[in-house]
């Protein structure tokens, strides 16, 4: 598999606190890596020290091939663009004035393209107006299309839906899978909304305490999330055997619990258990989500 970014044993300390201890991650090309963590567990130091807003105390990273020890480094950091915490806009300039300042500061030789990137983030009408009279999304979307100035293949977003309202955020999720799917951008967004990130990602690195708890893509983590039925009986020995007769996939969780992935007719099922001399206690269906598989990763452990 071929990574955009990948990270080594990258430490980062502020004082007394470990922002980033021993953090090791993978973002495949053309993916929609969720980076999911609490708020404080180094989501946005991560993105700092890619962007080289800092440098690490410890280990490295890799960035299209390009070690960040190696002059290649700022070759590579070309081909990214980012949104760290609030978006970097001037609020007394419009639309159009904000990214011509920004085409200044890359060196770029021509403003060609400006209505297009307002066009492709939904700012097309809005060009000419001060930025200090935007929505809040609206400023989010500019910051992206600021971003964007220089047509980078890499975009980094650190909370691009927080505080927005319902509307705010189905409008950036369309844009982030526009910019994806059509531009083939790929895509590092740190969030703690978790609900929308699932809406988005293709893959999913979880950090806790400045360390990566697991890497895990999409598929992987819906098999594991998948829906099930939690069945309590009297006897799972009982369960297990009508169950391999039903050639129906199962998990036994205790002597008395089962997860079962599949819809039965819970009748059919309390017949044919009643022949094993076995009864339903209970039986719920249950769907793990995102945001309850990051609390059974991280657990409620303190930080150190």
């Amino acid at each position: 598999m071929e990574y955009v970014l990948t990270t080594e044993h990258l430490s980062k300390t502020y004082k007394d606190f470990k922002a980033l201890d021993g953090f090791s991650m993978h973002v495949p090309k053309g993916a929609i890596y969720g980076f999911v963590g609490r708020n404080g567990a180094g989501k946005t130091t991560l993105i700092r020290l890619i962007c080289g807003l800092q440098e690490p105390d410890a280990g490295s990273f890799t960035l299209y091939g390009s070690h960040n020890g190696e002059r290649g480094i700022a070759k590579a950091r070309e081909r990214m663009g980012a949104v760290v915490e609030m978006p970097s806009v001037y609020g007394d300039l419009t639309a159009v004035d904000n990214l011509k300042l920004q085409y200044r500061m890359l060196g770029l030789p021509s403003e060609d393209g400006i209505a297009e990137l307002l066009e492709l983030v939904g700012l097309s009408h809005a060009g000419k107006k001060k930025v200090k009279h935007f929505s809040l999304g609206m400023r989010q979307r500019l910051g992206i299309a600021v971003a964007l100035c220089g047509h980078p293949d890499f975009l980094l977003l650190d909370e691009p839906i927080n505080g927005l309202d319902p509307q705010g955020i189905i409008e950036m999720r369309e844009l982030i899978l526009k910019l994806n799917r059509e531009h083939q951008i790929t895509m590092l967004i740190s969030s703690h909304i978790l609900d929308e990130l699932a809406k988005l990602a293709t893959h999913y690195g979880f950090i806790d305490s400045g360390r990566m708890c697991k890497e895990i893509s999409a598929e992987a983590l819906e098999e594991v999330c998948r829906k099930c039925i939690r069945a309590e009986v009297t006897s799972t020995k009982g369960l297990a055997v009508v169950l391999d007769r039903m050639e129906v996939d199962y998990q036994i969780l205790s002597d008395r619990t089962a997860d079962i992935f599949a819809k039965l007719n819970v009748s059919e099922l309390a017949m044919a258990l009643a022949k094993e001399d076995c009864q339903i206690v209970s039986i719920e269906e249950r769907d793990e989500s995102l945001e309850s598989y990051f609390v059974n990763l991280v657990g409620g452990a303190q930080r150190e």
